[in-house]
């Protein structure tokens, strides 16, 4: 007599045994063919195993059926579903299924048991693990799991706040750090009797709440901080989230602007938060009694973080070294002011080893400590990626070290370019106008702050200016560059323009002008307002012809009331007429010394024509 089960489809001998959690089975062939009954039963693979062997040991039964292998009683899920089904039983809300889904959705499911598998074979791979390896990845799996269910609480916790979802998401997954310590705090209030029986995301709420880690993002997010700078400044916290609002709060008090609050916490040092607000007074003060204003003190702060992170005594250390090159407190303060990082950033290694750099041009200490006064960027240059191959590209071109000395005290700021990508390209523009390369270091030497203009948006605009609306021809742009290099950091529109069209306006002509600038380049820079009494002194008084200014145009190069006048005066009294250029060029000592000749020369030769005159009549007067 056997029977037929619905679920697993079986063939087992009949038996008064009773069958417990039983689905339908219907009966065939017993003692009473005619007989037959349903008994409701369910169960599983292993129960049937189970009843199998009891049913086949019962009564001495004469063909025991087989007991199966555990291998054949398997479960044959893949393992990969095993694991999404884990996932799918720690999930907090219930999601949409759909129609004829197998599994139950949430562990509070009244069908769960029915629909899950055993968690006991949920791990089990078809891999040959050790059994230590597959206990350390099933630990890994279950926390990772429960990290994906602490985001999720925190990001309920963040829609709460009124934050979007795309901000919510990118700043969660900033936040691992602060995530596992949720975690970590939830699972431990689980020791405390008043949570022993509550969820795990409850209790994870809780965490998020007490740590009012959301109105401090809100709050931060308020004063122009990004969420990537946020991020950091909640891990580097450490859970001490009250420490961050403190801390903006005594920025705020030292002028810090909104926009840097997240740049000084971030870039301040790791151990910013553990200091104390007194620490940070006396540094404050201490620097204001050296000369940085009090009103400065948030633009130092902003662009310098690092200042907080040291001690009282580290920072007058740092002082004391710029003080020991002379600089007393109203320039310590606007060199800190200009350049914060000039105190803060660097090593006093650093910082020594580029001083006693600078000393190698022939500067002595306090010059060194008035150029760093006046261009405190030079401490951020490198001596070996900057100076060094700089000098040795300078020597190239005739440069000697009394130049360079020269070339860093006018203008600091050329040993702070870059060689290859701001002075090396004017180089070359030099050369390829036809500048020789004597003549480009005389350049330099004579007007370093050439190398810091613009190459496209000043020195070529100027030099195609001077070929194309002043006349200057092709052959002469290198004589002009190179005698008046001045000229290339003039403005075109209000200096150039300006005086070009002024010579033209006095009847000189294009080509004329050309040259004249070829012979004396500065005549472009001088403001027309005080070339004009020139002009009307050399036509109306002197009485000279335009082409005396056009043969010598240094004529405006010359004070009017110092020397033109004077000297004007002295030609006209001995009645002399000599060039413009023996007039002006010479010295006073000179001038007077060739005034006396020419008198001299004028009196023999009146002198002698005199005496002719006086022959001549006595041999024509007839003898009595």
């Amino acid at each position: 007599m056997f029977f037929s089960c619905k679920t697993y489809n079986l063939y087992l001998p009949c038996s008064s045994v009773p069958l417990r959690n039983s689905t339908s089975c219907t009966i065939f062939n017993c003692q009473n063919p005619n007989e037959h009954h349903s008994i409701l039963r369910k169960h599983n693979s292993k129960s049937t195993a189970y009843l199998l062997h009891h049913l086949s040991h019962k009564d001495g039964a004469p063909n025991p059926i087989p007991i199966p292998k555990p291998s054949e009683l398997q479960d044959p899920m893949p393992h990969e579903e095993k694991v999404k089904v884990l996932e799918l039983s720690l999930v907090r809300k219930r999601t949409p299924q759909f129609p004829g889904s197998i599994y139950a959705q949430s562990p509070s499911d009244s069908d769960v048991g029915s629909s899950l598998p055993p968690l006991r074979t949920l791990f089990q791979s078809s891999d040959d693990k050790d059994e230590e390896e597959e206990e350390k990845e099933m630990i890994m799996r279950a926390l990772d799991i429960r990290r994906k269910v602490t985001e999720e609480v925190f990001k309920e916790a963040m829609r709460k706040g009124k934050f979007g979802i795309t901000y919510t998401t990118n700043l969660v997954g900033r936040l691992s750090g602060f995530i596992d310590y949720i975690m970590i705090e939830a699972a431990n209030l689980k020791r405390l009797p008043e949570y022993s029986n509550s969820t795990f995301n409850l209790r994870a709420k809780i965490v998020i709440d007490d740590s009012k880690v959301v109105p401090l993002i809100r709050w931060l997010k308020h004063n122009a901080l990004s969420y990537p700078r946020i991020a950091k400044l909640i891990l580097m916290s450490s859970g001490k989230l009250e420490a961050v609002r403190s801390f903006v709060e005594w920025l705020k008090s030292v002028h810090v602007k909104g926009e840097f609050l997240g740049v000084v916490m971030v870039n301040a040092g790791e151990n910013i938060f553990q200091r104390s607000h007194v620490e940070l007074d006396e540094i404050v003060l201490y620097l204001e009694s050296n000369g940085v204003r009090r009103d400065w003190m948030g633009y130092v702060i902003s662009r310098c973080p690092q200042l907080l992170s040291y001690s009282l005594d580290e920072v007058k250390n740092r002082a004391q070294f710029y003080h020991d090159m002379g600089l007393n407190e109203k320039d310590f303060g606007t060199m800190v002011f200009d350049f914060p990082k000039v105190l803060g950033y660097y090593s006093l290694e650093e910082m020594n080893a580029k001083v006693n750099y600078l000393k190698e041009f022939g500067l002595q200490t306090k010059d060194v400590g008035r150029l760093l006064a006046f261009r405190p960027q030079l401490m951020a240059c490198s001596i070996e990626e900057q100076w060094k191959p700089l000098v040795k590209y300078l020597y190239y071109y005739g440069i000697t070290q009394d130049g360079m000395r020269r070339m860093l005290t006018i203008k600091p700021m050329v040993f702070c370019a870059d060689l290859q990508m701001t002075i090396v390209p004017k180089v070359r523009f030099f050369e390829d106008i036809g500048v020789r390369n004597d003549a480009i270091g005389n350049m330099l030497v004579k007007f370093p702050p050439l190398l810091t203009y613009s190459l496209n948006k000043k020195i070529r605009p100027v030099v195609i200016f001077l070929m194309t609306k002043a006349g200057v021809s092709e052959k002469d742009i290198a004589k002009v560059v190179a005698l008046g290099p001045e000229l290339l950091g003039c403005n075109i529109a209000h200096k150039l323009d300006l005086n070009v069209k002024y010579f033209l306006s006095l009847g000189i002509r294009l080509r004329q002008l050309g040259e004249m600038i070829a012979d004396f380049p500065m005549l472009l820079r001088y403001n027309p307002d005080v070339l004009r009494p020139k002009y009307i002194y050399l036509r109306k008084t002197m009485v000279r012809p335009l082409q005396d200014l056009i043969e010598f145009p240094r004529f405006f190069s010359y004070s009017l009331e110092g020397r033109i006048i004077p000297r004007h005066k002295v030609l006209v009294e001995n009645q002399i007429n000599i060039k413009l250029r023996y007039m002006l060029t010479s010295t006073d000592e000179e001038f007077n010394k060739m005034v006396k000749g020419i008198i001299r020369k004028r009196l023999r030769f009146e002198s002698a024509v005199t005496n002719e005159d006086t022959t001549l009549i006595l041999e024509t007067t007839p003898q009595a």
